[in-house]
């Protein structure tokens, strides 16, 4: 007798319906033979895939909870079918000492209703050693902060970490470079257009940027993620060089006339791009990443002029079915969604028991609808954010159960 029983469940590279027997938090048996369990669910012939996970929140806490805290966005990652998350280390204080990891680790550990893991920020070599007696799942350089030198630096004392400690080498960047960002933002400092922002932080310095982490990464034999990878040059860059990266549902779907309809709402960094050099659907490949970087902020904040504003997007809970519309579409196939949404990210941060759906791995699960339809509606999100590009945008295609670890989180079934 097991503990769960999943039943009438479509896998996305199989044909026909399984039953999933899952015990003490484990997949035990895929099968289409009948199965005995405490509790039963029947997801009535609707997809099962391998729950979600976003390699790219900011949940805001410690210190910025005015915005979000684990408790509503990790609520929020399960209303969009993510079963893990990984948070970001730029909040109050940053995450880049032991105290401060600990301290995130220890709130997360409260408040959390899916996985979670946490990336570090840089710090002294030696504080950096001993964050690594919490694992932190990898080291995150903002590479728009930081000066030639000190990313120099940066780099080099991530390498001596990998050699002296238990640190995987997996270095995750934020790729504008810094120069010319502030050569761009001053030439246009006097501008109250927001389209003027995504000049102000051009396309070329992402691209600079891009080459300059992989000759960073490769001279300290780190391994590199290029975070929400805007520029269509950028991404060639990636590819040529094999990079792992991550796109953004806002990157893909919005260009930077979006700021006419929608002001500072879209302000985000990077900035939306001009269409002919932004990302888009047709770009998604087997070995894409979606990331959301939600970055959720108040009203107040986002609304303070076009270089005063806070840059950041809700994202956790409209990706999902932004995505299943374009299959619907015909934009994008089907049997990418379990890729880009779980099993990539998980082999790239190393989460060896997630994103497939397979005997011994970990009983995480998002229950799709293809056909579930409705519109946007921010009110019912379960983020601090009220505010998205996306309210009231129509989608076709929905996650209507999330399970972590065998227990229901999330159920609109």
């Amino acid at each position: 007798m097991y503990d769960l029983l999943i039943k009438n469940s479509r896998l996305s590279e199989k044909s026909g319906e399984y039953n999933i027997a899952v015990d003490n938090g484990k997949i035990v048996e895929i099968t289409r033979e009948k199965v005995k369990a405490d509790k039963t669910i029947d997801i009535k012939s609707n997809y099962l895939l391998p729950g979600f996970i976003d390699p790219h929140v900011h949940f805001r806490d410690p210190g910025l909870t005015q915005k979000e805290d684990f408790r509503t966005g990790s609520e929020a990652a399960a209303h969009g079918g993510f079963t893990t998350v990984i948070d970001m280390p730029n909040t109050l204080p940053k995450t880049n000492t032991y105290n401060a990891l600990k301290e995130k680790m220890e709130i997360a550990s409260k408040k959390s209703a899916v996985n979670f893991y946490l990336q570090a920020g840089h710090n002294e070599l030696s504080e950096m050693k001993k964050m690594m007696e919490l694992n932190p799942i990898s080291f995150k350089v903002f590479m728009d902060l930081e000066t030639d030198e000190s990313l120099a630096e940066i780099f080099h004392n991530l390498g001596v970490l990998m050699q002296e400690s238990d640190y995987n080498g997996l270095v995750a960047t934020h790729c504008e470079k810094r120069s010319i960002v502030q050569e761009e933002s001053k030439r246009l400092e006097d501008s109250n257009e927001p389209i003027d922002y995504s000049y102000a932080r051009p396309y070329t310095s992402e691209d600079k940027s891009v080459k300059q982490t992989i000759e960073l990464a490769r001279k300290n034999n780190l391994r590199l993620h290029i975070c929400h990878l805007s520029s269509k040059s950028a991404l060639n860059i990636a590819r040529q060089n094999n990079i792992s990266y991550e796109f953004t549902p806002h990157h893909l779907l919005l260009d930077n006339s979006a700021f006419e309809k929608y002001g500072t709402m879209v302000k985000t960094n990077p900035p939306l791009r001009p269409i002919d050099k932004s990302v888009r659907i047709k770009d998604i490949d087997e070995n894409s990443i979606i990331g959301t970087d939600h970055a959720p902020h108040t009203l107040e904040d986002k609304q303070k002029g076009v270089f005063t504003s806070s840059p950041g997007i809700p994202n956790l809970e409209t990706v999902a079915s932004l995505l299943l519309t374009q299959v619907n579409k015909g934009n994008l196939k089907f049997e990418l969604i379990e890729k880009i949404l779980s099993a990539n990210a998980a082999k790239v941060f190393g989460l060896k028991s997630k994103g497939e759906i397979k005997v011994g791995n970990d009983a995480d699960f998002t229950v799709v609808d293809l056909k579930k339809t409705g519109k946007f509606d921010i009110s019912t999100f379960k983020t601090k954010a009220e505010y998205s590009p996306f309210d009231g945008w129509e989608y076709e295609g929905a996650p209507v159960m999330t399970i972590v670890n065998g227990n229901v989180v999330y159920d609109d079934l």
